[in-house]
């Protein structure tokens, strides 16, 4: 669980894991419901290098959890807790801290697919607004067919040995662990995804994320 980014877009504040959401840091929601899931044996946490031992102390009231040091970059910080994972662990979880509410049955369908032989899977949702292509100047080349875009969530399920592989072979920065695994050629699968797995990224998103919290959990 990568949660060392410093949410800058979420204003100004402490690194956006650590930010409350109806009185509870999103790390603590988000660390929460993925020990909900059964299939659920481990958790690290990539936490800010210099907040791990508070956050340690933060979690251990809520599950058992090991605490690293993350990196600069999402990608450093997803290799760097992976690096903890014992080589018997055979499915390994991606999941952004920021994306806190996600439910346990999204971890459970995820890994479930995983172990039904699937290399790497996502949970994705279909894509609502109309999408346009524009140039450097704004000025639109085109409108994207909404059909074929999937609006991709975490957490994202992969067999460990394809997710060492993907990370040892990356070159580049990549915005999710499933761009990483597509480079080597493999196959991504999609599961529906969930409205509560929305990601926290600016003030609206927190708004939004405080509303949910009054909702019955979904089904």
């Amino acid at each position: 669980m990568p949660a060392a980014g410093a949410g800058v877009r979420l204003g100004p504040g402490a690194p956006k894991a650590l930010r409350l959401l109806g009185g509870e840091p999103l790390l603590v929601h988000a660390v929460r419901r993925a020990a909900a899931a059964p299939s659920v044996r481990m958790i690290v946490v990539a936490a800010p290098p210099a907040d791990v031992d508070a956050v340690h102390a933060l979690l251990a009231p809520v599950a058992p959890v090991t605490v690293v040091a993350g990196g600069a970059e999402r990608q450093d910080s997803v290799a760097a807790a992976l690096a903890v994972v014992p080589d018997d662990v055979g499915i390994v979880l991606v999941h952004d801290a920021a994306r806190c509410l996600a439910p346990a049955e999204l971890f459970e369908q995820v890994a479930a697919t995983v172990r039904d032989g699937a290399g790497a899977v996502i949970p994705a949702l279909p894509v609502t607004d109309t999408i346009k292509e524009v140039d450097p100047g704004e000025r639109v080349l085109g409108t994207v067919d909404r059909s074929v875009l999937r609006a991709v969530q975490t957490p994202q399920g992969f067999s460990a040995p394809l997710l060492r592989a993907a990370h040892a072979a990356a070159a580049d920065s990549h915005t999710d662990d499933a761009g990483m695994v597509e480079k080597l050629g493999h196959r991504v699968v999609c599961v529906p995804g969930s409205d509560f797995a929305l990601k926290i990224t600016r003030p609206i998103d927190l708004a939004v994320a405080t509303h949910l919290l009054t909702l019955p959990p979904p089904a």
